[in-house]
Parts: C-alpha cells; sequence; structure tokens
C-alpha cells in the first residue's frame, strides 16, 4: 500500500486557522459504513446519533505550552519530553546553532546541549527550572501559518482536559461543551500527544512508515465501564490509538499504562472500538490512514471531497465527522 493513495487535494481557505466563537458550532459530516452513505449535520445534533448502552471514551490529556524561543529570538526549541523539570529532549531549531556543549538562554535559564540523537533530536540540562507559563508557547500546527495567542491557551484545549504532557491537542474533543459532554454516557482515558502528529509520512510505502511513541493510561473503572457497553465510540485517533493498543498487548481492554507505536492503517481489524469521531485529517498522514481502515479508503476519501464541495472547515480547528 503507497502512502501516496491517501492524498488528496486540499484548498489552502478550507484550513482553519481560527477557531469558532462556539465549540460546538461545528458541522458534523456523518459516514454510514453499513448504507456506505454521508450525511451532513452539525456537532449539536451528536446526541441523535446515540443508543441506550454507548459509551464515548476521550481522550483527557492536557496540551501544555512546549514551545520556547531564546531571548535573542535565533533559536527555537520544541520540548518532547521534560525528563525532569531541567533535563528535557528537544527537537530545535536551527541545528547548527545547538551542537554539542552549545547553549540556549530562556529568560534567567541557560540550557546546554548535552546529547545529540541520531535523529537529531538533543538532550539539554538547564542550570534552572524555566517557567512554562512565562517563556512557553502553544505549539499550533504549522499549517495554521500563525503564533499562538492568549486566547488560545482555553480554546486550543478541551473542556475535560486533567492531566499536563500532550505538546498538540486531542482535536476532535474540542467540539464538546460541558452541556453536550452530560447528555452523553462517557469515560477517559489518557494519551499525550507527541511529535508524531506534526511528522508526515515519508516513507513510499505506508509500512515502511516509523511512529513516535507516545504514553497513555487507562484506568480500571475506565476499563470496567467501555467493556460494559454495547457499543464503543472512540472521541478522536488518540483514544483509539489507546484503545487498540491494550487490546493488541493483552488480547483484552485491561487497565494499563505504557507507550505505544502502534500504526493503524488498512487492513486491520479493530478490536475495541464501534464508531469514531473524528476532524478532518491532512493528506498522506498516519490519521488519514486510521480512518481509512475504520470505514475503507474509497469511502473516507469520497467523503473527503463532499467536504471540500460543501466547504467544511478542515484540521485542528475545523470541523468534524462521525464514522458509524
Amino acid at each position: 500500500m503507497l502512502t501516496s493513495d491517501f492524498d488528496y487535494h486540499l484548498p489552502e481557505e478550507l484550513i482553519a486557522s481560527e477557531p469558532l466563537p462556539d465549540r460546538a458550532a461545528s458541522r458534523m459530516l456523518v459516514v454510514d459504513r453499513a448504507r456506505q452513505t454521508i450525511s451532513h449535520h452539525h456537532f449539536t445534533d451528536l446526541p441523535q446519533f446515540i443508543q441506550p448502552g454507548d459509551r464515548l471514551v476521550l481522550n483527557n490529556t492536557r496540551v501544555v505550552p512546549a514551545r520556547f524561543f531564546s531571548n535573542d529570538g535565533t533559536k527555537e526549541l520544541l520540548r518532547l519530553e521534560a525528563i525532569t523539570p531541567t533535563h528535557w529532549r528537544c527537537m530545535v531549531k536551527p541545528g547548527r546553532k545547538l551542537r554539542l556543549n552549545d547553549t540556549i538562554h530562556i529568560g534567567p535559564s541557560t540550557g546546554t546541549v548535552t546529547f545529540i540523537h541520531e535523529n537529531g533530536d538533543r538532550d539539554l540540562t538547564f542550570d534552572h527550572p524555566i517557567d512554562e507559563n512565562q517563556h512557553g508557547h502553544l505549539a499550533l500546527p504549522p499549517y495554521m501559518h500563525r503564533e499562538d495567542r492568549d486566547d488560545d491557551k482555553p480554546r486550543y484545549q478541551t473542556v475535560f482536559a486533567q492531566h499536563d504532557g500532550s505538546i498538540a491537542a486531542p482535536t476532535a474533543g474540542l467540539h464538546f461543551t460541558p452541556e453536550i459532554l452530560s447528555q452523553i454516557p462517557h469515560s477517559f482515558v489518557t494519551l499525550h500527544v507527541g511529535v508524531g502528529t506534526f511528522q508526515p509520512v515519508k516513507a513510499e510505502n505506508v509500512q515502511d512508515h516509523q511512529m513516535h511513541a507516545e504514553h497513555y493510561a487507562l484506568t480500571s473503572e475506565s476499563a470496567a465501564e467501555i467493556n460494559a457497553a454495547n457499543r464503543v465510540i472512540a472521541v478522536g485517533t488518540t483514544a483509539t490509538r489507546v484503545l487498540e493498543s491494550i487490546a493488541a498487548k493483552h488480547g483484552s481492554l485491561i487497565p494499563d499504562t505504557g507507550s505505544t507505536n502502534i500504526f493503524i492503517y488498512p487492513p486491520y481489524q479493530f478490536k475495541v472500538i464501534d464508531a469514531l469521531i473524528t476532524n478532518f485529517h491532512l493528506p498522506k498522514s498516519t490519521l488519514l490512514m486510521l480512518v481509512s481502515a475504520l470505514a475503507g479508503k474509497d469511502l473516507i476519501l469520497r467523503a473527503y471531497q463532499e467536504a471540500i464541495q460543501q466547504k467544511y472547515r478542515f484540521y485542528s480547528y475545523g470541523d468534524c465527522m462521525l464514522i458509524l
């Protein structure tokens, strides 16, 4: 299977670089796999599609400010992992300015490059912890073509975010308000979204792509609730990856913590989820491959073409899709 099989053309003006004022005002394209049909709705219609015994599964990770700039503005860090408050693994830009033993000054703190990984990531050790609320920025996706602002802090965060650790938001969850969530039985998993969400698939053959590992957790309470459901509706590809990873690892859904680099693409037999709420994803991305594994590549690409014709808003701050 070729990466190019998952390509499509998106007009630039359909990329949502700004959120809607109302979270729940998004449109919702509904894909019915059994009927092979596509229909158009609004996110506020979601409760109408919920049946007795259904359970939503949402990712309650919290986005942290993970992007940092040097005091002189010439260097940039994207923190991938805070191994300790003063020992970070980062992507750096430009790399030539941060070689081994080079330093970077952020606020009153000085960081030194102590190790360079094979893929170019750097380990840095700081003499003082950095105040991320003062010096950190949200790492908005590059396709938004803008810097983060103060109003992104609450908006690029789900209303149920709880556990710090993500570089990027689990965007399917951004549509939910407390009012809509209160109408639907739901459980939480945690997966901290990592740098893989920004990285394109460069391999010509899909199976040659290497996924980055991301940390996850599933509590005993959530596992019991999900196992008791008639139909499991994952909210987002991140929640999907947690559930499918645990089932693949243990043969059933049990409480677990760990890391996963599961890569879901056609043909894949889903073990836990029955339906999915998800945003529209970039061409040739691992996320587009995941939804294609669930609904079939041809139906998904047909749905995307219809969404483009109907001028849906795409990507992180965009509209959503319900796959039944």
